[in-house]
């Protein structure tokens, strides 16, 4: 079952709750002339992001399907979602296209720089390149400029079956995530390299509203003060003496 929630204008937050990983896997549906699908989520859970969808568009109109890097959650299901949708095109870094996307995918990506905008009509987005940040040197994330809305993945990321949104600080439930994990098998699920607080604090820069993380709630408010303390964190739980 996918729960349906509006986290800003047209902008809506597409989750279902996975028991076994005590895990919630939300979508990002931005509705408008140009339908854009953020994440698709896993082959498996293809019917209910579907069925998701449907309750806002017609499927068969999404445009764009964007994502932060190679992973099932993120993209697993996107053929099934290019098979559906004829014009749908996937928007990634250069390396996502030329490393796994272009093998991986019915269709070519479009690939994307760092900075570009584009519009899908009413919402304007800026893509942003952010090697290993959450994972993987091809990731990115995206920023939509109308409704000051960061898709940030797995940044923030926490457990449980939460509220949709929160004005909370959500970084006091990702650190204990982080914590708890340290000896486990996602121990090193997030890199720290030299560039992490520079990108963290760029996207900061940006003054986002709303923190659209994949796993667990929505924060509203003052998202650039939370990305901040984020970055502050990571060094804390990962720097090391990087």
């Amino acid at each position: 079952m996918t729960n349906v929630t509006e986290i800003a204008p047209d902008t809506f937050r597409l989750t279902s709750f996975v028991p076994e990983y005590n895990l919630q896997f939300s979508q990002f549906l931005v509705r408008d002339d140009e339908p854009l699908l953020y994440h698709t989520g896993m082959k498996a859970m293809f019917p209910a992001v579907r069925e998701g969808v449907a309750s806002l568009i017609d499927p068969k109109r999404v445009r764009w399907s964007g994502f932060s890097h190679f992973e099932a959650d993120e993209c697993g299901s996107l053929n099934e979602w290019l098979a559906l949708a004829p014009q749908a095109e996937a928007l990634c870094t250069t390396v996502g296209a030329l490393t796994s996307l272009n093998d991986f995918a019915a269709r070519p990506a479009r690939m994307m720089q760092h900075g570009e905008s584009f519009s899908t009509g009413r919402h304007r987005f800026r893509f942003l390149q952010t090697p290993h940040l959450p994972h993987s040197w091809e990731a990115s994330l995206l920023f939509d400029e109308s409704t000051r809305t960061l898709f940030c993945s797995d940044l923030l990321s926490h457990g449980g079956e939460v509220e949709p949104i929160t004005e909370t600080d959500v970084l006091a439930r990702h650190r204990a995530g982080l914590i708890q994990d340290a000896n486990g098998p996602f121990a090193h699920a997030y890199p720290f390299t030299p560039h992490t607080e520079r990108i963290v604090n760029e996207l900061a820069d940006l003054q986002p509203r709303v923190l659209a993380t994949m796993h667990g709630s929505v924060f509203v408010g003052d998202g650039a003060r939370v990305l901040r303390d984020l970055a502050a964190t990571l060094r804390e739980l990962l720097g090391g003496n990087a």
